[in-house]
């Protein structure tokens, strides 16, 4: 495996995970208390929003790390995965938008391409997860904490 190999598997992987490392984990950092109010809209109690917008920060560090590193990478893609979902489903309801429509301008066409961006890189994780192949969802229940191993010499391809 060429160096430039390595670089094209970190930067793919650097790409995918550029939304939450840095720029959204740091966001939580440096707006906490506009981040809660967000979080409040979906979750009516204030202490739980706070508590979430920790929960989603810890996800977006420690998940995004383990894929950049490689180290249970997996396991990680299936938890983005499942946090972009579920945060399209609770922040980004474009059903409830009264002004839904095709042309000019409408909160809920935009909140709608949102919510279709998170199902997007929720398919890019669970590519990552478990691998291009019909197999690879039986290869990631048989072995979840298994990673992929982007990085190492000397590997086939799966």
């Amino acid at each position: 495996m060429s160096l430039l190999s390595v670089a094209v598997a970190f930067a793919a992987r650097a790409l995918l995970v550029m939304l939450f490392l840095p720029f959204s984990a740091l966001d939580k950092i440096l707006n906490f208390k506009a981040a809660v109010g967000q979080a409040s809209e979906a979750i009516p109690s204030r202490p739980l929003a706070g508590i979430a917008i920790f929960a989603g920060l810890g996800v977006e560090v420690v998940m995004s790390t383990a894929i950049l590193a490689g180290v249970a990478d997996r396991i990680a893609a299936l938890v983005l995965a499942l946090y972009c979902i579920v945060t399209a489903l609770l922040w980004k309801p474009f059903w409830k938008q009264p002004d839904f429509r095709l042309r000019g301008v409408s909160r809920g066409r935009d909140m709608f391409w949102d919510f279709l961006k998170n199902l997007a890189l929720a398919g890019g994780f669970l590519m990552l997860a478990f691998g291009a192949g019909a197999t690879g969802f039986e290869s990631f229940l048989a072995h979840p904490l298994v990673s992929s191993h982007p990085y190492a010499q000397n590997v086939g391809v799966r």
